[in-house]
């Protein structure tokens, strides 16, 4: 049985997560800088991702079986939904990973104020010290490294350790895998919910757009209604699996608003999207 329009419907959104993440990835590779990110909101958006991913492979752990007796099209179509949350970490991950790489040099290391002790304004001297905000992304980028690791490892632990029903449309997964699934389907819409909070304070309090990318959030608020209509659609997932980008949706929807009032207000004043003099 071939569901061409969920079939359709996924291929269109992944298709659409490739090009709205485009111009994020490209945003921060022209201007050479990751400012404006909240480091939190980058945290709780990869750990997020990985929980929703985890949950989804868990909870279509005994459709992906069924490729052993499929051709790769009918394997294709049948794990197309695990793909499609696996694009949508990975796409993330990828923002990490360009704030990492292009964060502001001139903020990496703590700054002192030596007096001159005459008319002289005091000199601004750069120290080898790792400013707080940098120590604390670099602490943050391993706890999302760790946490890949660590729950790929445990439900895969449990998937090839656990005697599962034969590989059945319906079938119900053992108990203490039905509460891994949901944990992370929870763990997932828990940090999804409040993913957005730390990048929507840390935005307001900069009143600039900084190196956020309006394009991508108005290609992806929208398409969030998509995805969860995507992902409710698939056989064996449940509402642990969509509620995670209904709520991202609504929070990104929020940040976009913030963004366009901030877009206009820089101009204005003569200054760019960093706060710099045009």
């Amino acid at each position: 049985h071939h569901d061409w329009f969920t079939a359709l419907l996924t291929s269109g959104l992944c298709a659409g997560l490739v090009i709205s993440y485009l111009p994020q990835h490209f945003r921060i590779i022209a201007t050479k800088s990751s400012e404006g990110f909240s480091p939190w909101f980058l945290l709780l958006g990869s750990t997020s991702a990985a929980s929703g991913m985890l949950n989804m492979v868990v909870m279509q752990w005994s459709i992906m079986r069924c490729c052993r007796f499929v051709g790769i099209g009918s394997c294709l179509e049948m794990t197309a939904g695990v793909f499609q949350v696996f694009l949508q970490w990975f796409m993330f991950t990828i923002i990490l990973v360009l704030y990492m790489l292009y964060y502001p040099q001139h903020r990496r290391y703590a700054e002192v104020d030596v007096d001159a002790h005459d008319t002289r304004p005091p000199q601004h001297i750069k120290t080898s010290i790792k400013s707080d905000e940098w120590r604390l992304s670099i602490t943050l980028a391993w706890v999302v490294f760790i946490h890949i690791i660590l729950i790929i490892f445990i439900t895969f632990a449990l998937l090839i350790t656990t005697p599962l029903p034969p590989s059945t449309l319906g079938a119900p997964l053992p108990p203490h895998i039905e509460l891994w699934a949901t944990f992370l389907g929870v763990a997932s819409a828990g940090l999804a919910a409040v993913q957005y909070a730390p990048q929507i304070v840390h935005t307001y309090q900069m009143k600039l757009v900084g190196a956020l990318s309006i394009p991508m959030m108005c290609i992806q608020s929208p398409g969030a209604v998509l995805m969860v209509l995507s992902i409710a659609l698939r056989p064996g997932t449940n509402w642990t699996s969509w509620i995670t980008f209904a709520v991202a949706g609504i929070m990104q929807g929020t940040l976009l608003v913030m963004c366009i009032v901030w877009k206009f207000r820089p101009h204005k004043l003569q200054i760019d999207d960093f706060g710099q003099p045009l």
